[in-house]
C-alpha cells in the first residue's frame, strides 16, 4: 500500500513541478534571483531532478544515473522545453523504480548512509517525498513572487 501512496504522490508532485516551470511567462524568470532568493526556480527544479534521479533512479531502479549536484546549482538558462523533458523523464524513472518494489524491499535498510545513519527504504522515501513538495513550494511562491 505504502508504495502506490509513494507513487501516486510523486507523480502527482513531478506533474505540478511541471505546471509551474511551464506557467513562467518569461522563460527568463525562471532562473531569476534576488537578494533573498539565493535559488532560483530553475535551479531547484534541476536539484529536484537530480535528487530522484539519484536516490530513486540509480538506487532502485538501477539505471546508472550519475549525478553532478553542483551543477545543479550553477546550470543557467536552460530552455523550459529541456526542463519539461527532464521532468517527463524523471516521472518514468520513478514509475519504473516503484514497479520494481516490494513490500518487503521498503523495510530493508536503504543501500547508502545519506543522513549519517542507517535507514530503511520506506523512511527515506517518504523524506524524498517530502523534500519533493517542500522544493515545489518554495518554486510556486518563486513564480508568483518575480
Amino acid at each position: 500500500m505504502l508504495i502506490e501512496t509513494l507513487k501516486s504522490l510523486f507523480n502527482r508532485d513531478l506533474n505540478k513541478l511541471k505546471v509551474e516551470i511551464e506557467s513562467y511567462q518569461n522563460e527568463s524568470q525562471i532562473w531569476a534571483i534576488d537578494k533573498s532568493i539565493s535559488n532560483s526556480a530553475g535551479n531547484l527544479c534541476l536539484h529536484l531532478i537530480g535528487n530522484i534521479n539519484t536516490y530513486i533512479g540509480a538506487e532502485i531502479g538501477k539505471t546508472g544515473y550519475v549525478r553532478d549536484r553542483p551543477l545543479e546549482f550553477s546550470s543557467k538558462d536552460i530552455p523550459k522545453a529541456e526542463l519539461i523533458t527532464k521532468i517527463n523523464n524523471t516521472i518514468l524513472v520513478v514509475n519504473n523504480a516503484f514497479n520494481s518494489l516490494t513490500e518487503k524491499d521498503l523495510e530493508a535498510i536503504y543501500p547508502q548512509i545519506v543522513f549519517e545513519k542507517e535507514m530503511t527504504t520506506g523512511f527515506f522515501l517518504v523524506h524524498l517525498s517530502t523534500h519533493l513538495a517542500y522544493h515545489l513550494g518554495q518554486i510556486n511562491y518563486h513564480r508568483r513572487l518575480i
